[in-house]
This record gives C-alpha cells, sequence and structure tokens, in this order.
C-alpha cells in the first residue's frame, strides 16, 4: 500500500516537533525519525494501530513517543492516508 501523508498530518506533525525543537533539536529529529520509521511499517501492515475513536479512522500510537498518528486506510485504492499527528494529551476527535 502506498502511504499519503495529507496536508493537515504534515501541519500537525511539524508544528508538534517545532515545539519540541524549542527546547531540544537533537530530540525533535530523533521523534520524528521515529514518526517516519513506524509510519512506514503502515504500508505492508495497514491494520498495524488500534481501531480509532473517529469511525472510519486507526490510530498508531508511536512508541517511546507521545504522538498518535491518526490514519484511515483505502483499501479499494491500496491507500494509507495519515490525516494527523497529535500528541497523547489532546483531545480526538476535533
Amino acid at each position: 500500500m502506498i502511504v499519503e501523508w495529507l496536508p493537515k498530518a504534515i501541519s500537525t506533525r511539524d508544528a508538534q516537533l517545532d515545539y519540541i525543537a524549542q527546547n531540544n533539536p537533537v530530540a525533535a529529529i530523533e521523534y520524528g525519525d521515529l514518526v517516519a520509521q513506524q509510519v512506514s511499517q503502515l504500508s505492508t501492515y495497514p491494520e498495524l494501530g488500534r481501531a480509532g475513536r473517529k469511525q472510519g479512522t486507526r490510530e498508531l500510537v508511536i512508541s517511546r513517543t507521545s504522538f498518535v498518528v491518526i490514519y484511515r486506510v483505502k483499501a479499494k485504492v491500496k491507500r494509507v492516508e495519515i490525516l494527523r499527528v497529535l500528541h497523547g494529551s489532546q483531545q480526538w476527535p476535533l
């Protein structure tokens, strides 16, 4: 499956990492790498995350971080769409 980052997901990911980078740039890079690495697994294992709180979504908890990646699987077109990257303390669904 193809993993596609939607614009809102890129924006929320970048906002999370920018916030971390204000105090610890190295940690921001490490967290960004963890997100990218674990999200890339969705191309092979699209059901890897748990069922989402919003119907039709799934949630991938990024290990060793406080991030949750919200995504949906479009099986007919063989695509995983990344919708958001949120901190675990943020409210979802928005």
